[in-house]
């Protein structure tokens, strides 16, 4: 591979993005994603329940990434995006997490389904593993490039990737009433800001999705990697980010 802090950085960031493309098709081709709308109602509901918990994990993610990570303009970028989860300053607006509740109410999960439901197995080391890598990504020289390609490949462009496939199956129920509008105030929303809109060499901090600014900041830290190791960290990050996503899907198969 070119080093992607030479003239040949192009080359490097487009053979980046031709392994993370082929990530995203893996995981969309999961037997569980790609055959959600066959799923029982009973099944998809358990899923539901279940990815409840592991973005209940995401802050607390996020958290631990920014007490590790050092570089300021990678702070910036992973502060913002967390507060986003907690939208306005006086606490009268409804958190991400109460929104996605929210949705699953309008998805007919009650309260009681709510109170009873527990992390499986699967679930807790999906979680736990999460947090085991970002404090594992901590520890290498080259951590902030570790710690925000993380976040930005499990915690943002995979989730858009598994709404996406959710949403094939919720979407209607969400859009089934009031003429046609869209009620979805979680799911829908992530999948759409959460996205990668942009190759990893044409993006910029102009971006408009989570994924996209730091995909900038990323690129920038890539430039400035000695000969392959930043393209090596790079894979070896978002192998692992794929299969905490795969092995928590697994669980349903």
């Amino acid at each position: 591979m070119h080093d992607v802090g030479t003239p040949g950085r192009q080359d490097g960031l487009h053979e980046l993005d031709g392994f993370e493309n082929g990530l995203i098709e893996r995981f969309e081709k999961h037997p569980v994603l790609a055959n959600i709308t066959r799923l029982p109602d009973e099944d998809f509901t358990a899923l539901l329940l279940q990815r409840r918990f592991v973005s209940l994990a995401f802050t607390p993610s996020y958290d631990l990434a920014i007490d590790l990570l050092r570089d300021e303009e990678g702070l910036r970028i992973a502060r913002i995006i967390l507060r986003e989860e907690y939208p306005g300053a006086t606490g009268h607006a409804p958190s991400h997490r109460e929104d996605m509740t929210e949705d699953l109410r309008r998805l007919g999960v009650s309260r009681e389904a709510l109170v009873a439901s527990r992390p499986t197995a699967a679930t807790k080391r999906a979680i736990t593993g999460t947090l085991a890598l970002i404090a594992d990504a901590g520890g290498h020289a080259d951590a902030d490039l570790r710690l925000l390609t993380f976040l930005r490949f499990w915690g943002e462009v995979l989730v858009s990737v598994e709404y996406g496939r959710l949403w094939e199956r919720m979407g209607p129920l969400f859009t089934s009433e009031g003429g046609g509008r869209n009620h979805s105030r979680f799911y829908y929303p992530h999948l759409v800001h959460d996205a990668k809109t942009h190759s990893l060499a044409t993006v910029s901090m102009l971006s408009d999705t989570h994924s996209d600014r730091l995909a900038a900041r990323v690129t920038e830290l890539l430039g400035r990697a000695e000969g392959s190791a930043g393209a090596a960290a790079f894979r070896e990050i978002e192998e692992g980010a794929l299969q905490l996503k795969t092995g928590f899907y697994d669980q349903f198969r």
